[in-house]
């Protein structure tokens, strides 16, 4: 074989070689885990590209060499096509892993679990302080335009369903309301559909009041249809509700943590001391469980129950079993 030809064969195996080199290099660099104690959140803006991401990354000594990452990119492009947003690597991820993220828009989800029984205003004060969302300076008439022009009751209170919500960091206050407002009609018309069939409503909007009363009148869940079995033969017996929750949603920020005699007689539109039948609106947000006892009440032939002092309450069928259970729970006597 002429020595030229031994020549370029060494030569052509050389590059081969470091061809090979290259490429192991650039892979394990790739797939290497990034130098991170714990976790850290990267931003990406719009218009961002990728390179100005691993040049960033290597200003923090994320990378260990970022040319090769640059090099990665340009063997596998698509892993340029990054998405903005806010990211979150975690110890052990690979680069590969991180730009896997960027290119799928999955960002770092946060979360806020809005409870049952809170009203409106306090999970509007809720989500407004939450540091990723955005905040909202709606007021009480803007918020059921943008919502719904329609909504029965013309408020928000009792329309979002309590649960816990992801979200991604800048999310506005108003699409997380919109997606508790879509679940609470859903569930809302699901359980009426589910209802039992003889109850003294008239629409899904007041068996919601009555959800919001059930919610606010006890937090143990085997209670919550026996509660609402008396409330349903209240109503069915042209009898009063008589139940404090609404008094105190009536009194509004004049409620002080105490009842007194004076607000039982107190004439709002929420006092079910004074008024027959149910308030106007909801009085919080109920929860699911709340929602199915309003739709299927336990047959009982009970009409009073009073806090036992424990979180239960004493249930009685007549009046004078009541005033016993009354003088004995609440009086002390």
């Amino acid at each position: 074989m002429p020595r030229i030809i031994k020549i370029v064969l060494a030569l052509l195996l050389l590059l081969l070689i470091s061809i090979t080199t290259l490429f192991y290099q650039i892979n394990s660099a790739f797939n290497q885990p990034l130098n991170i104690v714990g976790s850290k959140l990267v931003v990406v803006e719009k218009g961002q590209y990728a390179h100005f991401v691993i040049n960033r990354m290597a200003e923090q000594a994320l990378l260990s060499d970022p040319l090769l990452i640059k090099a990665a990119l340009k063997i596998e492009p698509e892993y340029a096509r990054i998405k903005a947003g806010t990211y979150e690597i975690k110890l052990g991820m690979s680069a590969r892993d991180f730009f896997n993220d960027l290119v799928n828009g999955n960002e770092k989800t946060y979360q806020i679990s809005l409870i049952e029984g809170l009203k409106w205003s306090q999970w509007l004060t809720q989500l407004n302080n939450h540091p990723n969302i955005q905040a909202s300076d709606k007021n009480e008439q803007q918020w059921v335009n943008w919502l719904d022009p329609d909504i029965q009751g013309g408020s928000l209170e009792g329309w979002l369903l309590p649960d816990t919500y992801q979200f991604t960091a800048g999310t506005r206050t108003e699409d997380i309301v919109k997606r508790a407002y879509v679940a609470m009609t859903e569930y809302l018309q699901q359980a009426w559909t589910n209802r039992a069939l003889v109850l003294p409503y008239e629409t899904p909007y007041e068996a919601l009041i009555m959800a919001s009363i059930i919610e606010k009148e006890t937090g143990v869940a085997h209670e919550r249809p026996r509660i609402s079995g008396v409330f349903i033969n209240r109503l069915r017996d042209n009898m009063r509700l008589q139940t404090d929750p609404t008094v105190i949603y009536g009194m509004g920020d004049s409620f002080d943590g105490n009842i007194r005699r004076q607000d039982l007689r107190q004439a709002t539109p929420y006092n079910t001391y004074v008024i027959k039948g149910l308030p106007p609106t909801p009085i919080a947000m109920p929860g699911k469980q709340s929602i199915d006892a309003a739709m299927n009440p336990l047959e009982t032939d009970e009409y009073y129950f009073v806090s036992k002092g424990d979180g239960t309450h004493k249930f009685s069928t007549t009046l004078k079993e009541h005033n016993l259970a009354v003088r004995k729970y609440q009086l002390k006597k």
